[in-house]
């Protein structure tokens, strides 16, 4: 293969890895920071903007250009290479993470930015000027596609967010190594040098991909209180489950999800009111839920006859079995005979017919993504409403109504909008703080009166007690969450911020 094309598939691969290194970027600020797309627009804003002033100082280059191209290429695969698990590291040690992120980044989009045009440079005697810009800036193009489709598919499901990191920084090395032989004619006698640093910095990488499950637990003891006891990267989300003298907390994405210590408090006013107010159900739907606690509470119920549990990521409805604590926690509610297991997105599985619910219970996580907040809105709540029997009921965590007031109304908006009658209430989580839910029906909807017996948190009274909102939460103006603007995530992500 001739000079040409091989450089051509040095922009290819240059392009797949500056990518590569933006979107780990923008994933771990997402993981450490929340606020997703605030943390994206950043991240994609900083280096787009980073290769724009790499390509301006790639005109101070005057002379060695194949030498100057191979040392930027190494010193991307070093600092891209490295970048997850100093990330990671750096938020779990520096007060001025931020920093040390944007900074990164920025570094980063300037040497991938410098790279394209030297390469330009190096092969402008070979080719006319049109095809020269026309075939480099498609295999520029066409890199960042393939790292964009592979990256989300691939990639972090199969290797995770360091191993990603490391990977990428030895191909890119390894490309460098392979341009001094390519360009052996323009280097010299600098040709050697170069290629033992390339192989020093293959080297680090490599000893890294062999440590990675040791940066990946150093950098997440650091950003948990307790000790990491189980992890597990999946295609939809990084399960984290840590365990303390308080026992043991599940976080998904880096937020808590639940406490052994509390769930039941959680677990017991999500589940319980909508119960009581259908009757006697004996279908019930879970929605969400993956970690069976919900399921657990709804098998307290005798005339129950079967429940589908509907859970879009297979690691969290088989977390029972691969963590034997959380098993015992649900009380083997997993294995029942009379729970169905669907492994779905909740609202594709919702598109398709099927009989229809006494109760639906809807536990998903907190709305602070788009695909999340897709499941908080007018059309997932008609989908819902669909299949709801008459006379039936749904349970929904809806975020907190006092670290998130606007938000949570902003739930019981969307619902009123679908045609939901609505009671809202909530209760004390001492791991959340003050947790707010709704109970919806499609006819009007009385305040249950009677808890099942032997609950911990609840009795009748108490039932009774998480309808009456203080002022402190009482109802604000808020728009309704629809598919095409999803203002509920926008909400979310500027009232919690104010609590960080």
């Amino acid at each position: 293969m001739g000079r040409v094309p091989i450089l051509f598939l040095h922009i290819f691969v240059v392009a797949a890895c500056g990518l590569v290194y933006e979107l780990l970027a923008g994933t771990v600020a997402s993981y450490v920071l929340g606020d997703s797309v605030t943390q994206f627009s950043l991240v994609i804003g900083i280096y787009l903007s980073a290769l724009g002033a790499g390509a301006w100082l790639s005109g101070f280059v005057g002379k060695d250009v194949a030498r100057r191209f191979i040392e930027v290429e190494l010193a991307v695969a070093l600092l891209g290479g490295l970048s997850a698990p100093l990330l990671f590291l750096a938020f779990a040690s520096l007060s001025w993470f931020q920093l040390v992120l944007y900074g990164t980044v920025f570094l980063v989009g300037v040497l991938v930015g410098l790279e394209l045009p030297l390469l330009l440079r190096i092969l402008k005697d070979e080719l006319e000027f049109k095809d020269l810009v026309s075939r480099a800036l498609a295999f520029d193009y066409i890199g960042a596609l393939v790292a964009s489709v592979l990256f989300p598919m691939l990639l972090v499901p199969r290797l995770g967010l360091v191993r990603t990191s490391l990977a990428f920084g030895i191909l890119n090395a390894a490309v460098g190594l392979w341009a001094t032989y390519v360009l052996a004619d323009l280097l010299g006698r600098r040709a050697r040098g170069l290629r033992l640093r390339a192989a020093l910095a293959i080297g680090v990488l490599a000893a890294g991909v062999a440590k990675a499950d040791l940066l990946t637990s150093l950098a997440e003891e650091g950003l948990f209180a307790d000790p990491v006891v189980y992890a597990r990267t999946t295609p939809y989300q990084r399960i984290v489950v840590t365990s303390g003298p308080a026992g043991f907390q599940l976080f998904l994405n880096g937020n808590l999800q639940l406490s052994s210590a509390d769930e039941y408090r959680y677990h017991e006013a999500l589940v319980h009111p909508a119960m009581a107010a259908a009757g006697s159900p004996r279908r019930v739907l879970v929605l969400g839920g993956g970690d069976g606690l919900a399921l657990r509470e709804v098998l307290v119920h005798p005339t129950v006859e079967s429940v589908t549990l509907v859970d879009i990521d297979p690691a969290m409805t088989e977390l029972s079995r691969a963590f034997p604590p959380l098993a015992e926690l649900n009380r083997g509610a997993l294995a029942d005979p009379r729970v169905k297991v669907v492994n779905e997105d909740a609202m594709v599985w919702l598109e398709a017919p099927g009989p229809p619910a006494d109760v639906a219970i809807v536990d998903f996580p907190d709305p602070n993504t788009f695909s999340l907040g897709k499941l908080y809105t007018t059309r997932f709540y008609g989908l819902l409403k669909a299949r709801l029997a008459p006379g039936g009921a749904v349970g929904l965590q809806c975020t907190s109504p006092l670290f998130a007031r606007r938000s949570y109304w902003c739930v019981v908006r969307t619902l009123e909008a679908a045609g939901f009658r609505v009671r809202p209430y909530q209760c004390a989580v001492p791991s959340f703080g003050v947790w707010g839910f709704a109970l919806a029906a499609l006819e009007p909807i009385d305040r249950p009166l009677r808890a099942p017996p032997g609950l911990r948190s609840l009795d009748d009274a108490s039932l009774a007690a998480l309808f009456v909102l203080p002022p402190d939460l009482a109802p604000l103006e808020a728009e309704v969450n629809r598919l095409d603007n999803q203002v509920l995530v926008r909400y979310y992500e500027a009232e919690w911020r104010r609590w960080e």
